[in-house]
């Protein structure tokens, strides 16, 4: 009969491995581990049957994997905004599309930025997800240029000509007003010169765009200034001297005519004096240029 050799109760044999005992010492780790690799396997398993479907099966597969994930503790609890000035925050949320306690990770980055970015405010915007709980939504704003007054209706423009908004502009009414089809997408570089000349900006009413060419300027008291296609910013400055050398913006005018480089137009109010205002006379117009190009000696 074969002999059974039995060791010691409490002998070095009985005692487990080394990897037996960090298993349970961490055993909660493990269990923790195990859960989340079965959930990653899961999310996994639905994103590469997603990714065979159609689009729309992508989405159902976004949503499957946020769901998986979410009973790990993968929820929305926080949305954090930066950059927002004026845009309606009502249409900003919808826009996002989601609320606290939808799951992270089923949310679509891209088709949120794309539905913020469509907003007529928002020039650029950044979606991202902060891990465990948070999004953060970056705006950077259209910044107000003018006011564009068209057909009656009354628009705020950025300085590209892009319609910000068309309505509560009670609040933008110091921009300058432009007028007319057109004016929005050409209205940058008159407004630029015109601020660069502070003294003839403080007299203008209005830039009224004529024929998406050519630009009037509707002074304070009615007068309008016609500009030449082209040569605002020459005529701007040729109005300047005249109005430093002899008040001329300062007369009863009804219009003062710049299209021609050689020669000025003025036509004064139908109560004015045509020779003199105010004592005053005004400023002569260069002689008339034959038809065959020789100036008269």
């Amino acid at each position: 009969m074969s002999r059974v050799t039995r060791f010691p109760r409490n002998s070095v044999q009985d005692r487990p491995g080394r990897l037996k005992l960090l298993l349970r010492r961490h055993r909660w780790l493990v269990s923790r581990l195990a859960v989340g690799s079965g959930l990653v396997l899961v999310a996994s398993v639905a994103i590469i049957a997603g990714h065979r479907s159609h689009e729309r099966s992508v989405a159902t597969a976004r949503e499957r994997f946020g769901n998986a994930t979410a009973s790990a503790g993968l929820r929305i609890k926080d949305v954090v905004i930066t950059g927002r000035q004026n845009t309606p925050e009502s249409l900003l949320r919808a826009a996002l599309g989601v609320k606290p306690g939808d799951p992270i990770l089923g949310l679509s980055v891209a088709d949120a930025r794309a539905r913020i970015e469509s907003l007529s405010w928002v020039e650029h915007a950044t979606v991202e997800r902060r891990l465990p709980a948070t999004v953060v939504v970056g705006l950077e704003e259209r910044r107000p240029f003018a006011i564009w007054q068209n057909g009656g209706k009354f628009t705020l423009i950025d300085r590209e000509g892009q319609v910000v908004a068309d309505g509560d502009l009670a609040r933008f009414n110091t921009l300058p007003l432009v007028v007319g089809p057109g004016a929005p997408v050409s209205a940058a570089p008159l407004i630029d010169a015109l601020n660069a000349r502070p003294a003839l900006m403080a007299r203008v009413v209005a830039a009224v765009r004529i024929g998406e060419r050519r630009w009037n300027l509707r002074l304070h008291g009615g007068m309008d200034v016609l500009l030449p296609e082209g040569a605002e910013t020459a005529a701007l400055d040729r109005l300047g001297t005249l109005q430093t050398d002899q008040a001329l913006l300062d007369r009863p005018l009804q219009v003062v005519d710049m299209r021609l480089p050689d020669r000025l137009v003025i036509r004064p109010l139908p109560s004015a004096d045509p020779q003199s205002v105010d004592g005053m006379p005004l400023p002569p117009s260069p002689p008339p240029v034959p038809p065959d190009g020789k100036k008269p000696t």
